[in-house]
């Protein structure tokens, strides 16, 4: 936003408010929530494949699975262990992947409808946005799980976590551009952060981070 000021010598002049509001198609819900529906799409991708082959895994125990690359990149090992299946109600278990399934399909709805420039309510985008957390959180400690406990890594399961990465990305940066949360608090900063694009310097460098620790933990025996 732009405020006119009066200068020494009289003329009007402008100042730039430190609180712009981000503004451009980068900004906007076309991008953002496309950005979030390509993440939650290549997520529920990842979420079928890995329920069907957990489902393969199970009729046929010892037969090896397609994602079976090495003792490293194996889906089975990592399907076998008790990380896979977290959630368990009296003698059943469900594997993580039938999760996945089921929430990435809402954020899938979540970002179609917000790519339609629907303003969503205020405590529809702020649940949305926490269950986002929540996602990429469990995201990242089953892939620390599978690298420092299990040490083996599923490749649908990597795909599932940078495909959350980019989707909580794009659902972060609409909840403050597009949906306009918070709407006091930390609103500046946020502006300032969008507006001057850190987030794409933050974004890059977090994704290749990641990309570095793995081939620097596991490399060697991904290539043997």
């Amino acid at each position: 936003m732009e405020r006119a000021s009066i200068a020494p010598n009289g003329q009007p002049t402008l100042e730039f408010s430190d609180n712009r509001e981000p503004k451009g198609f980068f900004h906007g819900p076309i991008w953002n929530y496309g950005v979030m529906c390509l993440g939650a799409g290549i997520g529920l991708f990842a979420s079928l494949m890995l329920a069907a082959d957990t489902l393969k895994l199970a009729r046929n125990p010892n037969k090896a699975l397609g994602c079976d690359v090495n003792s490293v990149l194996s889906c089975s090992t990592v399907a076998e262990s008790w990380q896979a299946e977290i959630i368990k109600i009296g003698g059943l278990s469900f594997p993580n992947a039938f999760f996945g399934i089921c929430f990435y399909s809402v954020f899938v709805t979540v970002a179609v409808v917000g790519a339609c420039n629907v303003k969503l309510p205020y405590w529809f985008s702020a649940a949305a946005w926490i269950g986002g957390v929540t996602c990429i959180a469990y995201a990242y400690w089953l892939m620390s799980q599978s690298m420092f406990v299990i040490k083996a890594l599923c490749p649908w399961c990597m795909t599932m976590m940078f495909a959350t990465t980019f989707m909580f990305m794009g659902l972060t940066h609409a909840t403050v551009t597009v949906q306009k949360i918070p709407r006091k608090h930390w609103r500046k900063g946020l502006n300032t952060y969008y507006r001057m694009r850190y987030d794409w310097m933050v974004d890059i460098v977090w994704i290749f981070a990641i990309i570095a620790l793995i081939f620097v933990k596991e490399g060697a025996a991904i290539f043997a």
